[in-house]
């Protein structure tokens, strides 16, 4: 059965996911130090926090690029 045109997302899967797998969640409490293979149960695991990675938008700085443009054409 197929998805119906409606339901598809142009992106596929390169939006976030807000759910992960057991087995990142454990790889994410190991990072953290609060999971240790072995001694804690990897039933019943603690949430953890996904975190959305953002682009920064580079502010063009005219004032900058203004007083280097000037040095240039004293210089001249």
């Amino acid at each position: 059965m197929s998805i119906h045109r409606t339901l598809k997302t142009g992106d596929g899967l390169s939006g976030t996911r807000n759910v992960l797998t057991r087995y990142e969640r454990i790889l994410q409490l190991e990072a953290q130090g609060r999971f240790t293979e072995g001694e804690d149960a990897p039933l019943g695991l603690p949430k953890t926090r996904v975190l959305k990675v953002k682009k920064r938008v580079k502010v063009k700085k005219e004032k900058e690029d203004g007083a280097e443009n000037a040095d240039k054409k004293a210089d001249s």
